[in-house]
């Protein structure tokens, strides 16, 4: 340890919504990376702000009796699990508790009943998605995740215990394959070289297995070799894609693809339908808890056969088309292109006739000539992290629908829009929490907001 770097003793108290550990320095909070409540240890400073410091644990003078071994070997170094060395059961009690202190700090809630947290199906090798990147470091190059805190470093990835079991053979063949043949690897600081990114997908009911490669523009190098050896060795890919992106920005989405084998698709089961999922469509991650998550919000809503639904931020279609043969008719909406268009594969390939899809931005459906002489009693929102968009809310509170279905993968988020909805005059009963991310801070809830 560097003697010249000042060391500061902190007791951790809490941890907050981010995942980070909460401890004072001379009544100042402190907020650091590592640390668990209960905790006694010695932190470095990061940065000062006026009301808060950032920091990093550096030694753990007394451990927490929930603190446990980590079991992946490179737990110390990967941005992942941060929640690894924590009982399972302490996880879902702190994710309860940051749900809780969204509704009642952020959202200034009272009276809202926080439910048990649903714990997932699985808590090892749950992801069916992963993205591991390529970096090149001068006469070497690595392929597997980023380091801890950074945007730039990737450490050399050979087990993963959240991702499917197969991923670390995969990685580890393509970096052999990657170096055997000399086929150069992007420097994501100096923007040149060619192989990006190594995504693979698989699905859970299904078992199929797509390998996603995106480079720099050009031609992969004898693709058809790669192809060979690859399904050679793995037999159980179904479909492998070559996506090209040269922006400089480090973001895994190709802006040309090419299906080297296979469909260039998989397909994944929720409740006994099929979805089918391409290289950069949006599907939950945790297929098993994906149905647990989607069943509890259904028991919320509670929906009727003379319910009319409209489904916003619906994605490929998967939660309209879940509920569709409980409704009158659901109409999604979606911006992005790509999603509506599998939406509609998705909504034919289940014999789905009651459902609709549009193409743009919800806040401009909303305020559409669409809903002039239409009446949906039933609005289902399932948004990303950054939460409704205000101006979509305010045209939703307008529609005053007699339900709304709000899924959510930010309690922070969730609780800003909830005020909201309540100080327009929507009741909120309760929230349910659902683990779909063991081991990381990260969590989901269902919840049900009824027309006042």
């Amino acid at each position: 340890m560097d003697t010249k770097i000042k060391l500061h003793e902190v007791e951790i108290t809490d941890l907050a919504f981010d995942g980070k550990a909460v401890g004072h320095i001379d009544g100042k909070v402190i907020f650091l990376k590592g640390g668990l409540p209960g905790e006694t240890v010695l932190c470095e400073i990061t940065r000062d702000k006026r009301r808060y410091y950032n920091g990093i644990t550096r030694e753990i003078i007394k451990k927490s009796e929930k603190r446990i071994d980590a079991l992946c070997k490179h737990f110390e170094e990967c941005g992942g699990c941060t929640w690894l060395d924590l009982k399972y059961e302490d996880q879902l009690a702190y994710k309860q508790k940051q749900v809780k202190d969204c509704i009642e700090r952020i959202g200034a809630l009272s009276g809202v009943e926080i439910a048990e947290i649903v714990p997932s199906v699985e808590q090892l090798h749950y992801r069916n998605k992963m993205e591991y990147s390529f970096n090149r470091y001068d006469d070497t190059f690595t392929l597997g995740l980023h380091k801890r805190g950074s945007f730039h470093d990737i450490f050399n990835l050979d087990e993963c215990h959240i991702s499917q079991s197969t991923d670390g053979d995969l990685v580890r063949w393509m970096r052999d394959y990657i170096e055997k043949n000399d086929i150069p690897v992007y420097d994501v600081t100096e923007h040149h070289g060619y192989m990006r990114f190594f995504m693979l997908r698989q699905t859970k009911q299904t078992d199929q297995l797509m390998v996603n490669i995106v480079t720099n523009y050009g031609d992969f190098p004898e693709k058809e070799k790669l192809v060979s050896e690859m399904t050679q060795a793995f037999p159980q890919i179904t479909t492998i894609i070559h996506g090209q992106n040269g922006q400089k920005s480090n973001i895994a989405v190709a802006e040309v693809e090419e299906t080297l084998y296979g469909p260039g698709f998989i397909e994944e089961k929720l409740f006994g339908k099929r979805f089918r999922i391409t290289a950069n469509s949006f599907f939950q991650t945790n297929s098993l808890q994906a149905e647990v998550l989607y069943a509890t919000g259904f028991e919320m809503l509670k929906p009727s056969a003379d319910d009319r639904l409209l489904d916003l931020y619906c994605g490929t279609g998967t939660i309209g088309i879940l509920v569709a043969d409980k409704v009158s008719e659901v109409v999604g909406v979606e911006l992005v292109s790509d999603a509506v268009i599998a939406a509609k594969i998705n909504a034919e390939v289940n014999n789905v006739a009651n459902i609709q899809f549009f193409e743009g931005f919800v806040k401009e459906f909303l305020k559409s000539d669409f809903l002039k002489d239409k009446s949906y009693n039933i609005v289902i929102v399932d948004p990303p992290r950054a939460g409704l968009n205000p101006k979509a809310l305010k045209e939703l509170v307008k529609l005053n629908p007699e339900k709304i279905l709000y899924i959510s993968c930010n309690p922070a988020t969730f609780a800003r829009d909830a005020q909201k909805l309540v100080e327009a005059g929507f009741l909120l009963p309760k929230v349910k929490p659902v683990d779909m991310f063991p081991h990381t801070m990260h969590i989901e809830l269902a919840s049900v907001f009824y027309r006042g």
